[in-house]
């Protein structure tokens, strides 16, 4: 189901701080399983997006590699010859002792200034307490001490984790994703809300509103989205909070327009300036792009 009526205006340009884009006869992504997915198990580029970011007022973005270190590279060199990609959120190993230095390497690669942060799947870890095991912690200060940010790709019952580790290394900034993937179908506030709160009342954590469509893929309305997006929006504040489509995996349930439309009608009572920070200002800053 898509929103009703037409779209709350914004002043100012848009920044997509969260999509992807993958080539299946260069590298398979094999989390792309099962009928749910199939829609999208074929490969999407730049030239894909880049008309429909554009139509919707989208003038820069942010790319997601998946947890191969050849993806990281390859995305840098992308970023270097697009003007629509003006960041990549990478990965490596964090659990490995050379991370700084594989760090370095990565920002001496073509396009290695591109590089704004680093993101782990570790929604896939079965150790809920992944986050704060000793070897991980060194990687994430490596990453606090190269300038980057942290992406927290966590399941709810990972936010305890989440937060340990944020309040661990006041140095990092770390950037939820797709707000912790709460069950929106279910309308499970809690203990997602009670744990993002704890989350948010760190200084160095920023969240996305991004992911929202995960668990709606069949039906939607605003009514559903709407207690988990203000809960966000209030625990963070617009200026530690950033739009992102997370494109093309939500075109499982709509539209690339449909997903801009519907992140601005969920922050269309905010003011002018607040709205600026949530699809501008916040990543720009924190990304440092």
């Amino acid at each position: 189901m898509t929103a009703q009526g037409g779209t709350a205006p914004l002043d100012g340009a848009i920044l997509d701080a969260h999509h992807h884009v993958w080539d299946l006869s260069v590298r398979d992504q094999d989390w792309i399983t099962g009928p749910k997915m199939a829609p999208i198990r074929r490969n999407f580029s730049l030239d894909d997006l880049a008309p429909q970011a554009q139509a919707q007022g989208v003038t820069a973005t942010l790319v997601q590699t998946v947890t191969v270190a050849e993806e990281t590279p390859e995305f840098l060199a992308l970023a270097e010859g697009s003007d629509l990609v003006a960041g990549v959120v990478g990965w490596t190993d964090l659990t490995r002792p050379d991370v700084a230095e594989t760090l370095a390497g990565l920002r001496a690669v073509p396009g290695g200034r591109h590089l704004v942060g680093i993101r782990h799947q570790v929604q896939g870890e079965d150790d809920p307490q992944w986050l704060m095991r000793t070897d991980v912690r060194r990687g994430l200060t490596a990453v606090a001490d190269a300038g980057l940010v942290y992406d927290l790709l966590v399941l709810p019952h990972q936010l305890p984790a989440s937060v340990a580790v944020a309040a661990a290394l006041p140095q990092l900034t770390f950037v939820l994703d797709h707000l912790g993937k709460p069950n929106i179908a279910a309308g499970d506030l809690e203990p997602w809300a009670t744990q993002v709160k704890a989350l948010a009342a760190l200084p160095n954590t920023v969240c996305k509103l991004s992911g929202m469509f995960e668990s709606t893929w069949d039906s939607w309305t605003m009514d559903d989205l709407r207690p988990f997006a203000d809960t966000v929006l209030d625990a963070f504040g617009p200026s530690r909070v950033m739009f992102g489509s997370d494109w093309p995996v939500s075109t499982l349930a709509e539209s690339y327009a449909v997903v801009v439309d519907t992140a601005l009608r969920l922050t269309a009572h905010l003011s002018p300036a607040e709205r600026a920070e949530i699809f501008a200002g916040t990543a720009t800053r924190v990304y440092g792009l």
